[in-house]
């Protein structure tokens, strides 16, 4: 009998063991995102297939409030359920995850199709979802989504669990913001470098061919219509057409 209880004893510290080991190795992976230079979609995608393996979850979603409608928008998910992926954006307050995105605080539920404040019974019922932990995305208090895990089955979060989804939603919201600001920045650069091209397209219509550098810049934006292309590609070709006359001279 003792035998059976130390052997019991034994595998239950190796399980225990495994699973913190799949727990670290979770938190280190989303938090090695943080400096990926990944483009947005493919980290959100990441983010959720890492939380739903470590999880061990049904379906783990990603969304982002929009700041503007005040709304969150499903971003991401590993689910291939077509009824979960086209669900309507949740107003700021409304819903367990509009709520946990107004007070900054995760919501545990056990069993979605039994309580009112779940937005989308229908697809909670269609896709067999039972249990829900909703934790937030913030940096420095500022929030920028939600984090979801659901369930098939009745499942009460431990303490353990909901510690990891802490650390993952905390280095998620980092990786997001990051790639965001980068986000920003590539396209601050190639708004700058769009405009110096046009710059210099207007020029060269406009000494060859003899009109204001006003009505140039129209001729490229009329052109960009009428050729269904974009004024950089417009001017490019300006550009190349002026440098491949100037080598044939």
């Amino acid at each position: 009998m003792a035998t059976k209880m130390m052997a019991a004893n034994k595998k239950g510290k190796k399980e225990n063991y495994k699973i913190y080991v799949k727990q670290i190795e979770a938190i280190s992976k989303v938090a090695n995102l943080i400096t990926s230079g990944l483009y947005l979609e493919e980290l959100l995608r990441l983010i959720v297939q890492v939380t739903a393996e470590a999880m061990s979850s049904k379906i783990s979603s990603l969304m982002l409030l929009d700041p503007d409608k005040k709304e969150l928008v499903v971003k991401a998910t590993q689910s291939i359920s077509e009824a979960y992926n086209k669900k309507p954006n949740i107003p700021l307050g409304e819903g367990i995850a509009g709520m946990v995105a107004r007070d900054n605080k995760p919501i545990c539920v056990l069993d979605v199709k039994g309580d009112a404040r779940y937005l989308n019974q229908d697809v909670a019922k269609k896709e067999g979802l039972c249990s829900l932990v909703c934790f937030p995305l913030a940096v420095k208090g500022r929030l920028i989504g939600v984090l979801n895990c659901y369930t098939s089955k009745r499942h009460k979060f431990s303490k353990s669990e909901l510690d990891l989804l802490a650390a993952l939603a905390n280095q998620a919201a980092i990786a997001i913001e990051n790639a965001e600001l980068d986000l920003r920045a590539r396209s601050a650069e190639e708004a700058l470098t769009t405009r110096k091209l046009v710059e210099r397209a207007k020029d060269i219509l406009s000494q060859d061919a003899g009109i204001p550098p006003s009505e140039a810049y129209r001729l490229i934006q009329k052109q960009s219509m009428n050729m269904r292309k974009s004024m950089r590609e417009v001017a490019e070709a300006i550009i190349l057409a002026k440098d491949i006359k100037a080598k044939n001279i």
